[in-house]
Protein backbone atom coordinates (compact mmCIF):
# COMPACT_ATOMS: atom_id res chain seq x y z
CA UNK A 1 0.00 0.00 0.00
CA UNK A 2 2.82 2.51 0.93
CA UNK A 3 4.16 1.64 -2.37
CA UNK A 4 1.19 2.82 -4.18
CA UNK A 5 1.57 6.01 -2.28
CA UNK A 6 4.88 6.65 -2.88
CA UNK A 7 4.05 5.74 -6.76
CA UNK A 8 1.11 8.33 -7.08
CA UNK A 9 3.20 11.52 -5.54
CA UNK A 10 6.32 10.87 -7.77
CA UNK A 11 3.33 10.64 -10.30
CA UNK A 12 2.06 13.92 -9.42
CA UNK A 13 4.95 15.52 -9.13
CA UNK A 14 6.31 14.63 -12.34
CA UNK A 15 3.22 16.01 -13.90
CA UNK A 16 3.95 19.69 -12.23
CA UNK A 17 7.35 19.77 -13.32
CA UNK A 18 5.91 18.66 -17.10
CA UNK A 19 3.03 21.35 -17.16
CA UNK A 20 5.05 24.04 -15.81
CA UNK A 21 7.68 23.44 -18.63
CA UNK A 22 4.65 23.71 -20.59
CA UNK A 23 3.64 27.24 -18.74
CA UNK A 24 7.21 28.64 -19.68
CA UNK A 25 6.93 28.04 -23.15
CA UNK A 26 4.10 29.41 -23.51
CA UNK A 27 5.20 32.17 -21.77
CA UNK A 28 8.27 32.71 -23.81
CA UNK A 29 6.34 32.44 -26.57
CA UNK A 30 3.95 35.35 -26.18
CA UNK A 31 6.89 36.72 -25.24
CA UNK A 32 8.65 37.14 -28.24
CA UNK A 33 11.80 35.68 -26.99
CA UNK A 34 11.60 32.29 -28.05
CA UNK A 35 13.81 30.05 -26.51
CA UNK A 36 12.64 25.98 -26.73
CA UNK A 37 15.61 24.33 -24.86
CA UNK A 38 17.68 23.29 -22.60
CA UNK A 39 19.95 25.83 -21.07
CA UNK A 40 23.19 25.28 -19.44
CA UNK A 41 24.62 28.10 -17.41
CA UNK A 42 28.42 28.46 -18.51
CA UNK A 43 31.04 31.07 -17.01
CA UNK A 44 31.40 33.07 -20.10
CA UNK A 45 34.12 35.99 -20.03
CA UNK A 46 33.39 39.15 -22.34
CA UNK A 47 34.62 42.75 -22.66
CA UNK A 48 31.12 43.68 -23.82
CA UNK A 49 28.10 43.54 -21.83
CA UNK A 50 26.56 40.34 -22.00
CA UNK A 51 22.67 39.84 -23.43
CA UNK A 52 20.26 37.18 -24.68
CA UNK A 53 20.82 36.17 -28.53
CA UNK A 54 24.76 36.11 -28.38
CA UNK A 55 26.64 33.48 -30.02
CA UNK A 56 29.08 31.69 -27.49
CA UNK A 57 32.52 29.84 -28.25
CA UNK A 58 35.10 27.77 -26.46
CA UNK A 59 38.29 29.83 -25.68
CA UNK A 60 41.27 28.87 -23.97
CA UNK A 61 40.40 29.80 -20.63
CA UNK A 62 36.68 28.94 -20.37
CA UNK A 63 33.89 30.34 -22.69
CA UNK A 64 33.75 33.93 -24.78
CA UNK A 65 31.62 35.35 -27.23
CA UNK A 66 32.68 34.43 -30.76
CA UNK A 67 35.03 36.80 -32.52
CA UNK A 68 35.71 35.32 -36.16
CA UNK A 69 33.31 34.12 -39.14
CA UNK A 70 32.50 30.77 -38.76
CA UNK A 71 33.81 30.11 -35.57
CA UNK A 72 34.69 26.41 -35.13
CA UNK A 73 34.50 26.23 -31.63
CA UNK A 74 30.65 27.54 -31.05
CA UNK A 75 28.93 25.86 -28.63
CA UNK A 76 25.39 27.88 -27.98
CA UNK A 77 23.90 30.86 -27.82
CA UNK A 78 22.75 33.07 -24.24
CA UNK A 79 19.34 32.56 -23.78
CA UNK A 80 17.99 34.81 -20.86
CA UNK A 81 14.23 33.02 -20.93
CA UNK A 82 14.86 29.19 -21.15
CA UNK A 83 12.23 26.85 -20.99
CA UNK A 84 14.22 24.54 -18.60
CA UNK A 85 17.67 25.09 -17.10
CA UNK A 86 19.99 23.49 -15.27
CA UNK A 87 22.74 25.01 -12.88
CA UNK A 88 25.79 23.18 -11.16
CA UNK A 89 26.28 26.04 -8.75
CA UNK A 90 24.91 29.64 -8.09
CA UNK A 91 27.33 31.82 -9.83
CA UNK A 92 25.45 35.32 -10.34
CA UNK A 93 28.03 35.97 -13.36
CA UNK A 94 26.95 32.44 -15.14
CA UNK A 95 24.95 32.92 -18.51
CA UNK A 96 22.35 30.17 -19.48
CA UNK A 97 23.50 29.14 -23.10
CA UNK A 98 21.04 26.98 -25.23
CA UNK A 99 22.84 24.11 -27.46
CA UNK A 100 20.31 22.51 -29.12
CA UNK A 101 16.71 23.62 -29.74
CA UNK A 102 15.44 26.84 -31.43
CA UNK A 103 16.34 30.03 -30.05
CA UNK A 104 16.24 33.89 -30.27
CA UNK A 105 19.73 35.07 -31.90
CA UNK A 106 21.21 38.36 -32.54
CA UNK A 107 22.28 38.67 -36.27
CA UNK A 108 23.22 41.38 -39.26
CA UNK A 109 23.03 41.75 -42.46
CA UNK A 110 27.09 41.90 -42.85
CA UNK A 111 26.98 38.51 -45.25
CA UNK A 112 23.39 39.52 -47.23
CA UNK A 113 19.70 39.65 -45.83
CA UNK A 114 18.72 37.04 -44.48
CA UNK A 115 15.62 34.23 -45.68
CA UNK A 116 13.97 32.01 -44.31
CA UNK A 117 16.13 29.05 -44.13
CA UNK A 118 19.57 30.11 -44.66
CA UNK A 119 22.34 28.99 -42.80
CA UNK A 120 23.30 30.99 -39.62
CA UNK A 121 27.06 31.16 -38.35
CA UNK A 122 29.11 33.60 -36.63
CA UNK A 123 30.89 36.81 -37.87
CA UNK A 124 33.75 39.31 -36.81
CA UNK A 125 31.16 41.05 -34.83
CA UNK A 126 31.54 39.41 -30.93
CA UNK A 127 28.74 37.20 -30.80
CA UNK A 128 26.48 38.06 -33.61
CA UNK A 129 25.46 35.93 -36.35
CA UNK A 130 25.00 36.15 -40.10
CA UNK A 131 24.21 34.22 -43.05
CA UNK A 132 26.36 31.81 -44.32
CA UNK A 133 27.45 31.78 -47.91
CA UNK A 134 30.24 29.42 -47.91
CA UNK A 135 31.84 26.10 -46.37
CA UNK A 136 32.65 25.86 -42.59
CA UNK A 137 30.79 25.42 -38.89
CA UNK A 138 27.16 26.94 -39.05
CA UNK A 139 25.08 27.78 -35.84
CA UNK A 140 21.70 26.41 -37.64
CA UNK A 141 18.59 27.40 -40.11
CA UNK A 142 17.24 30.49 -39.71
CA UNK A 143 13.15 30.55 -39.55
CA UNK A 144 12.40 33.89 -39.83
CA UNK A 145 13.64 36.71 -42.44
CA UNK A 146 16.01 39.33 -41.76
CA UNK A 147 16.89 42.54 -44.18
CA UNK A 148 17.96 45.55 -41.42
CA UNK A 149 20.72 47.05 -43.24
CA UNK A 150 23.14 49.04 -41.14
CA UNK A 151 22.12 47.56 -37.87
CA UNK A 152 21.28 43.93 -35.72
CA UNK A 153 18.22 42.18 -34.66
CA UNK A 154 17.13 39.02 -33.43
CA UNK A 155 15.70 36.13 -35.48
CA UNK A 156 14.49 32.53 -34.25
CA UNK A 157 16.93 29.70 -35.11
CA UNK A 158 16.46 26.25 -34.88
CA UNK A 159 20.27 25.16 -33.38
CA UNK A 160 22.26 22.55 -35.06
CA UNK A 161 25.70 23.16 -35.15
CA UNK A 162 28.26 21.39 -37.35
CA UNK A 163 30.37 21.46 -40.65
CA UNK A 164 29.02 23.08 -43.60
CA UNK A 165 30.75 21.90 -46.93
CA UNK A 166 29.11 23.62 -49.70
CA UNK A 167 29.68 21.36 -53.11
CA UNK A 168 29.98 24.78 -55.49
CA UNK A 169 32.53 26.25 -53.19
CA UNK A 170 34.47 23.28 -53.16
CA UNK A 171 34.74 23.28 -57.10
CA UNK A 172 35.54 26.79 -57.52
CA UNK A 173 37.95 26.64 -54.30
CA UNK A 174 39.73 23.40 -54.68
CA UNK A 175 42.38 23.82 -56.63
CA UNK A 176 43.20 26.86 -54.55
CA UNK A 177 43.21 25.41 -51.64
CA UNK A 178 45.23 22.20 -51.96
CA UNK A 179 47.93 24.64 -53.43
CA UNK A 180 47.11 26.85 -50.27
CA UNK A 181 47.52 24.05 -47.89
CA UNK A 182 51.02 22.55 -50.10
CA UNK A 183 52.21 25.82 -49.63
CA UNK A 184 51.75 25.91 -45.87
CA UNK A 185 53.32 22.33 -45.49
CA UNK A 186 56.52 23.66 -47.51
CA UNK A 187 57.11 26.80 -45.80
CA UNK A 188 56.45 25.07 -42.01
CA UNK A 189 58.18 21.75 -43.02
CA UNK A 190 60.52 21.78 -45.71
CA UNK A 191 62.27 18.49 -44.67
CA UNK A 192 59.21 16.58 -44.45
CA UNK A 193 58.00 17.98 -47.72
CA UNK A 194 61.00 16.92 -49.66
CA UNK A 195 60.44 14.04 -48.07
CA UNK A 196 56.74 12.85 -49.05
CA UNK A 197 57.98 14.76 -53.03
CA UNK A 198 60.83 12.13 -53.10
CA UNK A 199 58.95 8.94 -51.69
CA UNK A 200 56.29 10.47 -54.64
CA UNK A 201 58.73 10.51 -57.59
CA UNK A 202 60.39 7.27 -56.85
CA UNK A 203 56.84 5.00 -56.52
CA UNK A 204 55.63 6.98 -59.75
CA UNK A 205 59.19 6.35 -61.01
CA UNK A 206 59.19 2.52 -59.90
CA UNK A 207 55.64 2.12 -62.11
CA UNK A 208 56.74 3.36 -65.15
CA UNK A 209 60.23 1.52 -65.48
CA UNK A 210 58.51 -1.49 -64.90
CA UNK A 211 55.71 -0.94 -67.14
CA UNK A 212 57.85 0.33 -69.90
CA UNK A 213 60.05 -2.86 -68.99
CA UNK A 214 57.37 -4.87 -69.08
CA UNK A 215 55.96 -3.34 -72.42
CA UNK A 216 58.97 -3.71 -74.52
CA UNK A 217 60.02 -7.22 -73.71
CA UNK A 218 56.56 -8.46 -74.21
CA UNK A 219 56.29 -7.09 -77.05
CA UNK A 220 59.79 -8.60 -78.61
CA UNK A 221 58.43 -12.15 -77.05
CA UNK A 222 55.44 -11.56 -79.67
CA UNK A 223 57.29 -11.51 -82.40
CA UNK A 224 60.05 -13.85 -81.59
CA UNK A 225 57.34 -16.42 -80.84
CA UNK A 226 55.39 -15.92 -84.49
CA UNK A 227 58.63 -16.44 -86.51
CA UNK A 228 59.50 -19.25 -84.05
CA UNK A 229 56.57 -21.18 -82.70
CA UNK A 230 58.62 -24.44 -81.79
CA UNK A 231 60.25 -22.16 -79.12
CA UNK A 232 57.22 -21.62 -77.66
CA UNK A 233 57.39 -22.61 -74.30
CA UNK A 234 61.18 -20.93 -73.77
CA UNK A 235 60.05 -17.71 -74.84
CA UNK A 236 56.35 -17.88 -72.95
CA UNK A 237 58.73 -18.90 -69.80
CA UNK A 238 61.08 -15.98 -70.71
CA UNK A 239 57.91 -13.21 -70.57
CA UNK A 240 56.98 -14.98 -67.34
CA UNK A 241 60.30 -14.02 -66.31
CA UNK A 242 59.89 -10.40 -66.86
CA UNK A 243 56.73 -10.29 -65.59
CA UNK A 244 58.43 -11.11 -62.25
CA UNK A 245 61.20 -8.70 -62.70
CA UNK A 246 58.64 -5.93 -63.78
CA UNK A 247 57.09 -6.83 -59.89
CA UNK A 248 60.58 -6.58 -58.71
CA UNK A 249 61.23 -2.94 -59.73
CA UNK A 250 57.98 -1.84 -59.10
CA UNK A 251 57.97 -3.46 -55.07
CA UNK A 252 61.47 -1.91 -54.82
CA UNK A 253 60.50 1.08 -55.73
CA UNK A 254 57.50 1.08 -53.33
CA UNK A 255 60.02 -0.03 -50.44
CA UNK A 256 62.61 2.43 -50.77
CA UNK A 257 60.14 5.37 -50.72
CA UNK A 258 58.82 3.73 -47.72
CA UNK A 259 62.29 4.08 -46.27
CA UNK A 260 62.56 7.61 -47.31
CA UNK A 261 59.30 8.25 -45.68
CA UNK A 262 60.80 6.43 -42.24
CA UNK A 263 63.80 9.07 -42.36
Amino acid sequence: MSARIVFLIILIILMSLSAAAVRAQEEATESGDVSMGIANYLIISAEDKLEDGLIVSTAQQGYSLTKTAYDSAMVGVIAQNPAVSFSLDDNPDAQPVISTGTVRVRVSTANGPIQKGDLITSSDTPGVGMKATKSGYVLGSSLDDFNSEGQSGKINVSLNIHYFNSGQQVVQSGLKDIFNLSAIATYEQPSQTLKYLVAGLLVVGSFAAGFLFFGRIASKGIDALGRNPLAGRLIQFGIFLNVLISVVIIASGVVVAYLVLRL
